[in-house]
C-alpha cells in the first residue's frame, strides 16, 4: 500500500509539472468570485479535496461533470458550511439520470453575510447605514459515458456578485473526464473549472462627486463622476486526480485519493484523502489534507464520517466534515443526498 501511495504521488506530480520549489511568485488575491474555490459537500471535504477522480454523485457538478454519469437515476444534494467569519456558505444540486441519453443536472451555489454598518473615515463608530454582500452561481450540466469506463461532461454557470448597490457577473465553464483504467483498478479524473469571463464590478455605489481640475479656482468642483474598476478573471483550476478502491471483504471498502491542483491565483499542491466504508456501504470514515506544498498554505487536516441507508427506493445519505485551521476558526460542513 505504501508504494501505491508513493507511485500516485508521482505520477500526478510528474503529469502536471509541478515545480514547487522554484515557484516564488503567486497571484492569491488576483480573482474576482473566490467563493468558486470553495470545495462543495462534506464527503469530498472530508476527504481533503482528492475527489476529482471519485466524484460519483450530484457534488460531481463541482469537482468533475463527468462524473455525473454516474448518477443514473434522480438524485438530490443539499449542503450547508458554517465558513469562515460567519459567512454562510450553500449549495443545491439535482441530477436527473436519462439512460442511454447521458444525466442532466443543475445547481446554485450561495455565499451570504449578515448585514454590516458603514463605517467611513469621518464617521468610525458608522454612518447609520447598513449593506450586505453575497455571491451566487447558477449552473447546468450535462455528462454521459462513451464507453462503459470513459465518462465526459460540461458545466456551464452564470456567477453573481453583489456587495450593497454594486454588481458584477459573468459566465463560467466547467469541464471533466473520468476513466477507469485496466491498471490495477486506478481511476483517472481530469477537470478545469472557471473558464470564462472576466467580471467587472459596476453599480450605484461607484458614482461620486468630483472636482476633475481641482489646480483652478471657479470651475465647478462637484462633478458627477464614475469610478472606474479593472475586470478580474474567474479562479480558474485545472485538477487531475487518481483514486483506488482496496475491496478488504464483502463488507469493507477503503479507498485512496490524491489530486494534484494547478490554479491562476495561487502555487500548485496536492490535495490527499481517504474513506473507508464498513458494513456494506452504510458506514464511512475520512480523512485527508488539502493544499500540500503551498507556501503559507492555513489549511491543515481535515475529517469526517458518514451514514447511508436505504429506505425501500429511497436512498439517504448524511455526511459531516471538519476542518481545521491553522490560524482562522475552524470549518464544520453538513451533507444530505436523496436518491431514488
Amino acid at each position: 500500500m505504501r508504494r501505491l501511495i508513493r507511485l500516485l504521488l508521482i505520477v500526478v506530480m510528474t503529469m502536471t509539472g509541478l515545480s514547487l520549489q522554484a515557484q516564488e511568485v503567486t497571484k492569491v488575491g488576483t480573482t474576482a468570485a473566490k467563493f468558486l474555490s470553495i470545495p462543495v459537500g462534506a464527503r469530498a471535504l472530508a476527504m481533503g479535496g482528492a475527489y476529482t477522480a471519485l466524484a460519483n454523485d450530484a457534488s460531481a457538478i463541482y469537482w468533475n461533470p463527468g462524473g455525473l454519469a454516474q448518477v443514473s437515476n434522480r438524485e438530490v444534494f443539499f449542503m450547508h458550511s458554517e465558513w469562515l467569519a460567519d459567512i454562510n456558505f450553500d449549495h443545491f444540486a439535482l441530477a436527473l439520470g436519462s439512460g442511454n441519453m447521458g444525466t442532466f443536472g443543475l445547481s446554485i451555489t450561495a455565499m451570504t453575510i449578515g448585514e454590516m454598518e458603514v463605517t467611513t473615515e469621518d464617521q468610525p463608530e458608522g454612518t447609520g447605514e447598513f449593506f450586505d454582500a453575497s455571491s451566487f452561481a447558477f449552473g447546468l450540466t450535462f455528462s454521459r459515458r462513451i464507453t462503459e469506463d470513459f465518462m465526459i461532461g460540461a458545466n456551464v454557470k452564470y456567477v453573481l456578485e453583489k456587495i450593497w448597490s454594486s454588481s458584477a457577473s459573468g459566465i463560467g465553464v466547467d469541464i471533466g473526464t473520468i476513466f477507469n483504467t485496466p491498471f490495477y483498478g486506478v481511476r483517472f479524473g481530469t477537470a478545469i473549472s472557471n473558464f470564462g469571463t472576466k467580471m467587472k464590478m459596476s453599480g450605484d455605489n461607484l458614482l461620486v462627486r468630483k472636482d476633475i481640475d481641482p489646480g483652478t479656482t471657479g470651475n465647478n468642483d462637484d462633478v458627477n463622476a464614475i469610478l472606474e474598476t479593472d475586470k478580474f478573471d474567474l479562479p480558474l483550476n485545472l485538477r487531475i486526480g487518481l483514486s483506488r478502491d482496496f475491496n478488504l471483504n464483502e463488507q469493507n471498502r477503503f479507498t485512496l485519493a490524491v489530486d494534484a491542483l494547478y490554479p491562476n491565483d495561487n502555487q500548485q499542491s496536492l490535495n490527499v484523502g481517504a474513506e473507508y466504508a464498513a458494513f456494506n456501504e452504510m458506514i464511512f470514515l475520512r480523512g485527508g489534507y488539502r493544499a500540500l506544498f503551498q507556501d503559507d498554505s492555513q489549511e491543515e487536516f481535515v475529517l469526517g464520517a458518514g451514514l447511508k441507508y436505504k429506505f425501500g427506493t429511497l436512498g439517504v445519505s448524511l455526511d459531516y466534515a471538519f476542518q481545521s485551521w491553522a490560524l482562522l476558526e475552524n470549518v464544520h460542513q453538513y451533507s444530505l443526498v436523496l436518491n431514488f
